[in-house]
């Protein structure tokens, strides 16, 4: 049987996220993933590009401690393959080539600044909703600080695949245009004429916590479902209060207290234009995505 510990470091606007996961395949070609680590720093990178234009030296700084923190952890665990990428923040920065190039020649570690359109791919290829799997028509929504990433799928085949620059972090900074927007509504609007029914499957630890919130507040929810009233309904709730009220009444982290309203925000506004009335949130992430991927390409 074989047996090997993969690793995907997933360097978004937000956040910036090292996962393990181990990969046992039998005999009979069966594969079985098993998290085994998932860290994430709040880096929030975004929070730098999107209002400067590039990253400062104290976030350089902080991100290059964290590359050299997980380069040690991957070795603690006998990591045998991994990938680094880095999302909407490395692709929008002034100076984003130049400290990757900075970080490999310190640490070793090689992060790919991902296209939104491989970003996008990734995302529905991974081992929890496995493309091959599903019959009817899907949208996989990952919204993240800088972007927001969707994959259409009918009947398991790769239909359409768009990345928008609606990301959390981009949001809150004022960097999102109207016509941005109404060009999204557009795209999934007709998307929705073309391939009817179809389902969202949300990723992102913003829609993960959403959910959640959900499921603790509801004794009648279906597990992984989150109809799209009830994000509505949260939304509603938390909007108004202050962050201070957010973490203090809702457990929720400082940097998941600002972001989550224009999380839910993207994701109303996904599921209106495509006629969506639930959103189902199995937790998967690019980090997923990524270890399923290299795994694939690794046999």
């Amino acid at each position: 049987m074989e047996n090997n510990n993969y690793a995907a470091i997933d360097i978004g606007s937000n956040g910036a996220r090292l996962l393990i996961k181990n990969v046992k395949e039998d005999t009979m070609g069966n594969t079985e993933f098993t998290k085994i680590l998932f860290l994430r720093i709040p880096l929030r990178l975004g929070k730098d590009v999107f209002t400067l234009g590039e990253i400062s030296e104290e976030r350089q700084r902080m991100m290059m401690c964290m590359i050299k923190s997980y380069k040690q952890l991957m070795k603690l665990y006998n990591v045998s393959q991994y990938r680094a990428c880095a999302t909407a923040a490395m692709r929008d920065a002034r100076n984003g080539e130049k400290i990757l190039k900075k970080i490999r020649k310190e640490t070793g570690i090689d992060i790919e600044i991902l296209a939104g359109s491989e970003e996008a791919k990734i995302l529905y290829n991974n081992s929890i909703e496995s493309a091959e799997s599903v019959s009817g028509n899907y949208a996989y929504v990952d919204v993240g600080g800088g972007s927001t990433e969707i994959s259409l799928l009918s009947n398991g085949l790769l239909v359409g695949s768009c990345s928008y620059n609606i990301g959390t972090l981009r949001l809150l900074s004022g960097a999102v245009s109207p016509d941005t927007i109404e060009n999204m509504r557009t795209d999934l609007q007709a998307y929705a004429e073309k391939y009817p029914g179809i389902t969202i499957i949300g990723s992102g630890g913003n829609i993960n916590k959403l959910s959640r919130m959900f499921h603790e507040s509801s004794k009648k929810s279906r597990h992984n479902i989150l109809p799209v009233k009830n994000l509505q309904q949260i939304h509603d709730e938390l909007k108004p209060l202050t962050i201070e009220e957010r973490i203090s009444q809702y457990s929720l982290k400082p940097d998941r207290a600002d972001v989550i309203i224009p999380a839910a925000e993207i994701f109303l506004n996904v599921a209106k234009s495509l006629n969506c009335t639930e959103i189902h949130v199995p937790n998967i992430s690019l980090a997923d995505g990524i270890i399923d991927t290299l795994y694939k390409t690794s046999k």
